[in-house]
């Protein structure tokens, strides 16, 4: 259950680049493969302005476990910061 205290992102399983660090690499590499991550995950995310910050976040999880539960090609994980830490 989400907590709110770990932050994820969705990314693919090829970028080598950090969303969290490295967000300008990681998007232009994301984009330039046709990705389009970020717009992939706001069509998957049910949230409105009504919605507390918690809740907001918890639509957030919510659509990036969809993600990565239908993910029919593979491509998809959901990662931490830590996941980057050498």
């Amino acid at each position: 259950m989400y907590d709110g205290n770990t932050v994820h992102m969705l990314t693919t399983e090829d970028n080598p680049y950090s969303p969290f660090t490295q967000f300008k690499e990681w998007y232009a590499f994301d984009n330039l493969h046709g990705y389009n991550t970020s717009g992939m995950l706001a069509s998957f995310v049910i949230t409105s302005d009504e919605l507390s910050n918690f809740d907001q976040d918890l639509a957030i999880e919510v659509a990036m476990d969809e993600i990565v539960e239908e993910n029919v090609n593979g491509l998809y994980k959901k990662v931490t910061k830590e996941d980057y830490e050498v």
